[in-house]
C-alpha cells in the first residue's frame, strides 16, 4: 500500500476510534482520557496492532494537542485573576507543593531512578487535572458552590507553578548542569513576569490586535501566534507548553472568548491524540510490573490531594462538607501529568510506564472521590462521635434514666417569648435540600 494511502488509513481509522470512545465514555460517565490511554496502547508497539505510517503525524498532533491544551486553559484566566490567587491562596500552593510532590520524589529515589526520575515524578504526582476536575465539577452541579474558588485558586497556582517547574525539568533532562538550570529557571521567571506585566497593563491593546470580526481570521491569527511563541518558548527552554499558557493569559475580553469559541474543538481533537500518542509510546508489557508501585503511589496521593483541599477550603472559612468535597474534587490526575512523563520518558523510559498506569487509576478513581469522599466522611465522622458519646457515658457510669410514668395530659412547658425565634441551622446542619449548590 502506498504510504499516503496507508497514512489516511490508519488516520482516519485512529480519529473514528477515538470518536466512537468519546461517546462511550460519555454514556458511561467517564473521562475519555483513560480510555485513549487504553487505546495507545492497543496500537502501540507490542499492543495489538501497531501502527507504522501515522507515528510521525501522530506525534505532531500530540505537540499541537499539549499547546492547545494550555493555550484554551489560559483564556480561562485573567492576569488579574491570576495575581489575585497567588496573593490569597499562596500557602495553600506551598502545601499542596510539600504534600504531594513528596511522595513521587521519594518514591522516584526508592526506585532508584536518580534525582532528575525523582523530580519528573514529583510533577507527576503534584499536578491534578485542570480539564478531568472542571468536567466533574460541571457534571456535578457545583460550579455554584462556595468551595469552588477555592479548588479553581489552587489548579491556577498549580499551572502557574509549571511556568517555573517545566523549564527547570528540562534543563534538568538536557544535563545542562546547575548553572544552565539556574539561567533557564531566571529565563523562565522573567518570560512569565514579562507576560503578566504586559497583560495587566497593556492586555487590551493585545487583544486589540488579534481582534476580528471574521471567525476565520480569529482562528488564524490566534493559532499561529500561539504556536509561534510556543516555539520561541521551547527554542528558550522554557517549554512550548508554558509559551501557549501565557499567550492565553495574555488575551481577554471577547477575543478569548471567541477564541476559546473557536479553538475548543480542535483542542479535543489534538487532545485525544496526544493521549493517544503517550500510550503509544509505551510497551503494554511495561505495565504490569509496575502496577503494585503506581497503585501504592496513587492510594497516598489520594489521601494528599483530600488533605490539600481540605487545608484550602478551611483557610477560606468554608465547612467541614464544603472541605471534604474540595478535597475529592482534586485528586484527579490527567493532562499535566502526561505531559510531564512525556518530556521525561527520554531521558528515563522507566517513568512512561508508571505514570501511565498512575493516571489511568487516578482518572478513573478522581470522578469517584469527587462523589464520594464527602458523605463517606460525614457517616464515619457521625460513627466516630457516636463511639466517644458511648465511651464516656461508660466511663462516667451512666445510664440513660427510665421514664418515670406517661405524660401529663396537659403540656406543662412554658411558651417562649413572641420575640424570642429558633435559631437558623448553619451551613454544616442544612440538608442538601435546604442547602442546594452553594451549601458548603
Amino acid at each position: 500500500m502506498h504510504d499516503t494511502t496507508a497514512l489516511l488509513v490508519e488516520l482516519g481509522s485512529v480519529i473514528l476510534g477515538l470518536g466512537i470512545i468519546g461517546r462511550f465514555a460519555g454514556r458511561i460517565g467517564l473521562s475519555p482520557i483513560p480510555l485513549y490511554l487504553l487505546a495507545g496502547l492497543a496500537f502501540g508497539e507490542g499492543g495489538l496492532l501497531p501502527l507504522g505510517a501515522s507515528e510521525e503525524f501522530t506525534a505532531i498532533g500530540a505537540e499541537i494537542g499539549v499547546i492547545l491544551l494550555l493555550l484554551l486553559l489560559g483564556l480561562e484566566y485573567s492576569a488579574s485573576e491570576l495575581v489575585t490567587s497567588l496573593k490569597t491562596q499562596y500557602p495553600s500552593g506551598v502545601v499542596d507543593f510539600v504534600l504531594n510532590a513528596t511522595p513521587g520524589a521519594a518514591a522516584g529515589l526508592m526506585l532508584g531512578w536518580g534525582p532528575v526520575g525523582a523530580v519528573a515524578l514529583a510533577g507527576v504526582t503534584w499536578i491534578s487535572s485542570s480539564g478531568v476536575i472542571a468536567k466533574v465539577m460541571t457534571d456535578m452541579g457545583r460550579l455554584g458552590n462556595r468551595e469552588t474558588p477555592v479548588i479553581l485558586g489552587v489548579l491556577v497556582i498549580e499551572d502557574l507553578a509549571m511556568a517555573v517547574y517545566l523549564p527547570l525539568l528540562t534543563a534538568m533532562l538536557a544535563g545542562v548542569g546547575l548553572a544552565g538550570g539556574s539561567i533557564a529557571l531566571l529565563i523562565a521567571l522573567g518570560t512569565v513576569g514579562f507576560v503578566l506585566y504586559l497583560a495587566l497593563r497593556h492586555g487590551r491593546l493585545i487583544s486589540r490586535a488579534v481582534s476580528s470580526d471574521n471567525p476565520e481570521m480569529l482562528l488564524l491569527v490566534v493559532l499561529g501566534l500561539t504556536v509561534l511563541v510556543a516555539g520561541l518558548a521551547q527554542q528558550l527552554q522554557v517549554s512550548a507548553a508554558v509559551g501557549a499558557f501565557l499567550v492565553g493569559i495574555a488575551l481577554s475580553g471577547e477575543v478569548a472568548e471567541g477564541a476559546r469559541k473557536l479553538l475548543t474543538p480542535l483542542r479535543d481533537l489534538f487532545a485525544a491524540v496526544f493521549f493517544v500518542f503517550f500510550g503509544l509510546s509505551t510497551d503494554p508489557a511495561e505495565i504490569p510490573p509496575v502496577l503494585l508501585p503506581a497503585a501504592l503511589l496513587a492510594i497516598v496521593t489520594v489521601f494528599t490531594k483530600i488533605g490539600t483541599g481540605w487545608y484550602a477550603s478551611r483557610r477560606a472559612g468554608i465547612g467541614p462538607r464544603g472541605r471534604w468535597r474540595a478535597g475529592g474534587t482534586l485528586v484527579a490526575r490527567g493532562e499535566f501529568s502526561i505531559v510531564i512523563a512525556g518530556l521525561a520518558v527520554a531521558t528515563e523510559p522507566r517513568i512512561g510506564p508508571i505514570a501511565t498506569a498512575y493516571v489511568l487509576i487516578l482518572v478513573i478513581v478522581g470522578p469517584l472521590t469527587a462523589r464520594w469522599t464527602e458523605p463517606v466522611a460525614s457517616k464515619l465522622q457521625a460513627a466516630l462521635a457516636g463511639r466517644r458519646e458511648k465511651s464516656a457515658a461508660a466511663a462516667e457510669g451512666t445510664k440513660p434514666e427510665p421514664a418515670e410514668g406517661p405524660e401529663p395530659a396537659v403540656a406543662t412547658e412554658k411558651r417562649k417569648p413572641a420575640d424570642t425565634q429558633e435559631p437558623m441551622p448553619s451551613h454544616d446542619d442544612l440538608t442538601p435540600e435546604h442547602a442546594g449548590r452553594d451549601s458548603d
